[in-house]
């Protein structure tokens, strides 16, 4: 898998900047007052930072943002890139910033002068996740970023408020490599095999076959996968770090490894991106990765429901009715809202078996949400204000856009069917709202519950500020500190 970039802490030791190779970043303030670091870089190379801090294009960056002087005299390095921020920056500004120092780098060394910053370990996270780059199936060499030092005052101290941040870059690493990886390569199988390996890290990873979801009743979920040659699986990935015997949190995936919407075929244009439809299991692998790999002291068990929607002489048909593990009926009207029927049955077996004490569900579930919001935000839909209260603060607190949309019966009187219990795709208008209702028939009414529909959040086609485009890992950070919040405060 991909590895953040390595990052280390130490002292300030500004001796060290004349003769530093590759390359130094350095910090101006709005209106360009010069830190310590930085003020040492100007003398050397005669006041070139200064000039540039004062510079129109300087005055025009944003905070976070950058701008680079090439081949400075006066020093060794072959670039010094200088940062607009402020030395109280927030959260969001100092990653921002990280950001910005992550997209340039190189397979050189690079040198930060955080001396003086207040959030150098936030500053550490954006640059690791930035750097991030997918190049497995490109040809060619393409060399990893050189190692990044971070000069800053109690580097101890620094190093171990970086710690879990790290491991948290790990799982988000961990589910784009999943969402970027194409179908021929990411199969049900190879899906399965590296949740399973995760077992090293202190996982319990089970994994049920199509006999034994038969015998379950998981006919919804199997009916999806029956025209695919790769079998349909649910993996169970439980964390056992809190009090022994208490009930686990639980995360629900949607793990479509590849969709052609079935016998209700999608048009052409577009279709290489479902690859990416199982986002949703990819989410819920990177947030039990992070945990394990931070020690979570929490009880969470993570489900993926892994399948394959292919047109096929076995494929389920649009007018099939199935029957759920819960029992209920569902008349297929749409053989490409298929993400539903497979959440329907991984939700029923993680209540029935582990009797969560909450439960959120991943998906990219509908195309609707995107029409409503965008790429910015996340639909959110739950049955609990304060669970769902915990979250949207927990998503706006790691800057991953999430918005509550409305539940009720009005759209859920649209689920009738005339020849079963429900049906499980009911028109185009409230799209995302009605796919929700009918994951809602499958979740206990004393079970807090949030589905999250991140259709239009999972994978973007151009970059953001912590991530290059392609799949960008959303909801690993909100939902890893939504459980340190709820958990192990």
């Amino acid at each position: 898998m991909t590895h953040p970039v390595p990052l280390q802490f130490q002292d300030v030791d500004l001796d060290q900047l004349a003769t530093a190779k590759g390359r130094i970043v350095a910090f101006a303030a709005e209106g360009g007052a010069l830190g310590a670091g930085a003020k040492r870089l100007n003398k050397l190379t005669r006041g070139a930072l200064e000039r540039a801090a004062a510079s129109e294009a300087f005055g025009k960056l944003k905070q976070g943002e950058a701008l680079e002087l090439g081949f400075p005299a006066g020093l060794e390095a072959d670039a010094v890139q200088l940062v607009k921020l402020d030395r109280r920056a927030d959260v969001a500004t100092a990653r921002k910033a990280g950001g910005a120092i992550g997209r340039s780098l190189s397979k050189v060394a690079t040198l930060v002068l955080s001396d003086g910053l207040q959030r150098t370990a936030d500053l550490s996270f954006g640059i690791a996740m930035r750097a991030y780059e997918f190049t497995p199936h490109k040809s060619g060499e393409h060399p990893l970023p050189g190692p990044v030092t971070l000069m800053t005052q109690s580097p101890e101290a620094v190093a171990a408020e970086a710690a879990p941040m790290a491991a948290l870059a790990e799982g988000v690493f961990f589910t784009r490599d999943l969402v970027n990886e194409p179908a021929n390569v990411l199969s049900t199988f190879d899906f399965a095999a590296r949740l399973a390996a995760m077992h090293e890290l202190g996982l319990e990873v089970e994994i049920l076959e199509e006999e034994d979801m038969e015998k379950l009743g998981m006919r919804a979920l199997l009916g999806v996968g029956q025209g695919s040659e790769h079998p349909s699986k649910l993996v169970v990935m439980q964390w056992n770090g809190g009090p022994k015997g208490e009930a686990p949190f639980a995360l629900v995936g949607k793990g479509v490894v590849f969709d052609t919407g079935g016998i209700s075929i999608k048009p052409s244009a577009g279709m290489e991106e479902m690859t990416m439809d199982m986002g949703g299991a990819g989410v819920v692998a990177g947030v039990m990765r992070t945990l394990a790999m931070r020690k979570c002291k929490a009880n969470v068990v993570g489900l993926v429901g892994i399948v394959e929607n292919m047109p096929d002489g076995k494929a389920q048909r649009p007018g099939d009715v199935v029957r759920s593990m819960k029992g209920d009926t569902i008349e297929v009207i749409n053989t490409d809202a298929e993400g539903r029927l497979v959440l329907a049955d991984v939700l029923w077996y993680a209540q029935e078996r582990f009797k969560p004490t909450g439960m959120i569900d991943l998906a990219t579930l509908t195309g609707a949400v995107i029409v409503a919001l965008g790429h910015e935000n996340t639909g959110v839909f739950s049955n609990n204000d304060a669970l769902c209260n915990a979250f949207l603060k927990a998503a706006a607190a790691e800057g991953e856009g999430a918005w509550r949309l409305p539940m009720g019966d009005g759209y859920d009187a649209k689920l009738k069917s005339r020849i079963a219990d429900m049906v499980n795709s009911c028109g185009r208008d409230g799209g995302s709202i009605t796919a929700a209702q009918f994951l809602q028939r499958f979740v206990k009414p004393e079970t807090p519950w949030i589905h999250l529909d991140i259709a239009g959040t999972a994978l973007l086609k151009a970059d953001s500020t912590l991530a290059p485009k392609g799949a960008t890992g959303w909801g690993v950070m909100a939902l890893n500190r939504l459980i340190h919040d709820m958990f192990e405060k």
